[in-house]
């Protein structure tokens, strides 16, 4: 090689590694924004967000494999040039995409069944995830060696890294600041100023010119044009958008029609003006039995009017309203002061499952209008442990109300097995308990006496209601629609906690139920193809895919587990994602520091065994965090050991990649077999452990498989050893 030439191949390397780098960066900020956008458009709960986390790692490991196809062809440094500025773009008409096609492909307001969510984020996702995944393994070609090495631990460093920089800056600077326009703008004109780096250090000018070229259009695009009103008023065609924010919990949008004020996260209505037979029934058959209530707890609800509603009982000194999402009460205060501007009501942007442990025997009445727990996060004010906390932050002889699934006159098995759970689950914390069929089945529990007549209760309160009177409340509570009642909580169902969500997989049955036989054939497609595709892996490609489930499910677990045991803090949750890509990108540093060649075959098992053997004690590390804070108040120890856990278990993640790299020759086609197989073992994890395995084994059922499977991939390598 001429002498001259090197470093300007020193250059191009370097220069390739940094485009690596802010392709991390796009990857995460893109992963986060698409997620979200396509969780509103299929009404997202952990199955969806299952199937769309599998399709884009599934669609990325495709990508690598296309990646090594187009580095044949010998175009492999302009390629990833082009790829770049593709990718710098691409994310931005996606989001556009997304929201103007939804109600175009599908029905405005129908609920769209796994085959459709699967295919329709397939679609969607697939111009990025397809370009990106590509530009993983020409990355690998243009950074190896003269000899063909190193390119591959390089690679997965890089990326690694950025992703930790794109995931801390999204999470705790970008994140509520900025639409997911003006955001994805960010890693945009990151990847497209190194795409003219780049493509003027290989001599590809007009590459060069077509990423500046690009980078200007898209600063005048964002300075003309306000892309996220445009859209947003398209895809709620025939409504009118009157409220607009972006917070680190969702995108929130409010909505008017016909007088009707409608607030949706993510998607989901959250809240709506002119419900006053929601409003009086979540708020009366628990104030009616304790009519000279001082202090209440309202969590959820407020913006619809439930706080005003509480008012109207004069005993009542504060009612103490918690919502989640600041940008809610934001909302609230903006569209419908007069829910909220009472100086009895006290507003706070907290947890609410985390305000009801921190109180003891503060409230005489605690309220929680929320949806079903059609997902994790909501299921968390559903069992066993956050019932048992209510208990103590009542005061003696306090009652707690919640509603649960939509009552219609006939309670099917599905219905039946969810009011069965939550009855026995609140039966273990208050000796006394009241099913009332109305629009949803409320449950009101107290340790003191509760009264059947609930219409006398509500009369003799003084409290003149709108909907929930005596006429309503008699066909409310006829008997046979009591015994509809005694017959579901007859039935045998399983405690909801917070390791075993039985009343969230319950949930997940009866919506899955309307789309059986479609994921069923979908299903047992998938189990097919998955083994085949086992079949076919070599000892260091079945450890790597086995890495990739580890590091998909378990940090799942972790997040769950981290959020049932100290809430929804957005910015704790985020920094348990952080903490999780440092440990991968310290654990390919540290692999690529040693002589990995000569230790590779047989380093390989023993990471292997020692993730199993991490995932195995997991279950352990959440049940002793949960005591440091429960037991002893240490809640900062409990968070370091979660995040110690998270940050272990990631670099045994992280050292096994460039390991099983030395371990083969070349980068070409052993760069897109690595990155397959780690992509496609995070894409099983995600597919099943998010929206099956969780709900079905519970939390320390899937850290035990993900052992299991990490501890047979150990074992296997170490046999096929010569």
């Amino acid at each position: 090689m001429d002498a001259r030439a090197e470093p300007r191949d020193d250059g191009v390397r370097g220069a390739a590694l940094a485009s690596v780098g802010a392709l991390g960066f796009s990857s995460i900020a893109t992963q986060l924004c698409l997620l979200r956008e396509l969780l509103g458009a299929f009404s997202g709960n952990e199955l969806v967000l299952g199937i769309c986390l599998g399709n884009w790692f599934l669609l990325f490991a495709a990508g690598a494999w296309l990646g090594e196809a187009a580095a044949r062809t010998g175009w492999t440094r302009p390629a990833f040039v082009a790829g770049q500025i593709a990718a710098a773009l691409v994310p931005l008409a996606q989001v556009a995409a997304v929201r103007a096609l939804r109600d175009v492909v599908f029905l405005r307001g129908e609920s769209v069944g796994l085959a459709g969510t699967w295919l329709g984020s397939l679609a969607l996702l697939a111009p990025y995830c397809l370009v990106a995944g590509a530009l993983l393994t020409l990355a690998c070609r243009i950074a190896a060696s003269p000899r063909g090495q190193g390119g591959v631990g390089a690679v997965y460093l890089a990326d690694t890294a950025g992703a930790v920089a794109g995931g801390a800056l999204f999470v705790f600077v970008l994140a509520g600041r900025f639409d997911h326009f003006a955001l994805l703008c960010t890693p945009a004109f990151l990847n497209l100023a190194l795409a003219c780096l780049l493509g003027w250090r290989i001599g590809a000018r007009a590459l060069a010119a077509a990423g500046a070229a690009a980078a200007a259009a898209l600063a005048a695009l964002l300075v003309t044009v306000d892309a996220d009103a445009a859209t947003t008023a398209l895809q709620h065609r025939g409504e009118r958008v009157v409220f607009r924010a972006n917070s680190p919990y969702g995108r929130l949008i409010g909505c008017e029609s016909s007088g009707l004020l409608t607030l949706y996260e993510n998607g989901i209505p959250v809240a709506a003006s002119e419900n006053a037979a929601h409003v009086e029934e979540a708020v009366h058959y628990a104030m009616c039995q304790r009519p000279a209530a001082r202090r209440v707890l309202l969590i959820g609800g407020g913006v619809a009017g439930d706080a005003r509603e509480i008012l109207r009982y004069p005993s009542v000194e504060r009612v103490t309203y918690v919502e989640l999402d600041p940008a809610i009460i934001a909302a609230g205060r903006r569209l419908v002061p007069q829910n909220l501007d009472d100086p009895r009501i006290e507003l706070r942007a907290a947890d609410g499952r985390r305000v009801v442990q921190e109180s003891r025997g503060l409230f005489d009445v605690a309220i929680a209008d929320l949806p079903d727990p059609s997902t994790s996060e909501l299921n968390r004010y559903y069992t066993a442990e956050f019932f048992a906390q209510a208990h103590r932050a009542l005061a003696p002889g306090g009652v707690l109300c919640f509603g649960l699934g939509h009552y219609e006159n006939f309670v099917g098995p599905e219905l039946a097995r969810l009011l069965s759970s939550a009855r026995r689950t609140l039966g273990g914390a208050f000796r006394n308990v009241l099913m009332i069929p109305g629009g949803r089945v409320y449950f009101v529990a107290s340790d003191g006496p509760l009264d059947r007549d609930v219409p006398g209760r509500i009369e003799a309160a003084g409290v003149r209601t709108r909907i929930v009177n005596r006429n309503y409340l008699e066909a409310t509570l006829a008997p046979d629609r009591m015994a509809d009642m005694d017959r579901a909580v007859a039935r045998p169902a399983g405690v909801n906690t917070d390791q075993e969500p039985v009343l969230y997989y319950y949930e997940m049955r009866r919506w899955l139920s309307q789309f059986r036989p479609v994921s069923a054939g979908l299903g047992a497609a998938a189990a097919v193809l998955l083994a085949a595709y086992l079949v076919r892996l070599g000892p260091p490609q079945r450890i790597i895919f086995a890495a990739g489930f580890a590091a998909s499910a378990v940090e799942i677990v972790l997040l769950i587990g981290f959020q049932a045991l100290y809430g929804s803090v957005y910015r704790q949750v985020g920094l348990v994602v952080t903490v999780f890509m440092a440990g991968l990108a310290s654990g390919a540093w540290l692999a690529r520091r040693r002589d990995p060649r000569a230790s590779a075959a047989s380093t390989l098992p023993v990471l292997a065994a020692a993730i199993a053997a991490l995932c195995a004690l997991a279950p352990l590390v959440l049940r002793a965090s949960g005591a440091m804070d429960s037991l002893w108040g240490a809640e900062l120890a409990g968070q370091a050991l979660i995040l110690l856990t998270t940050f272990v278990l990631a670099c045994l993640v992280g050292a096994q990649f460039p390991l099983a790299a030395s371990a083969g020759a070349g980068s070409g086609p052993l760069a897109a077999r690595l990155f397959s197989a780690d992509l496609a073992g995070a894409c099983v994890g995600a597919f099943l452990v998010s929206s099956l395995l969780i709900p079905l084994i519970g939390l320390p059922g899937v850290c035990l498989l993900t052992a299991a499977l990490n501890g047979a991939a150990a074992a296997l390598s170490w046999v096929k050893r010569p």
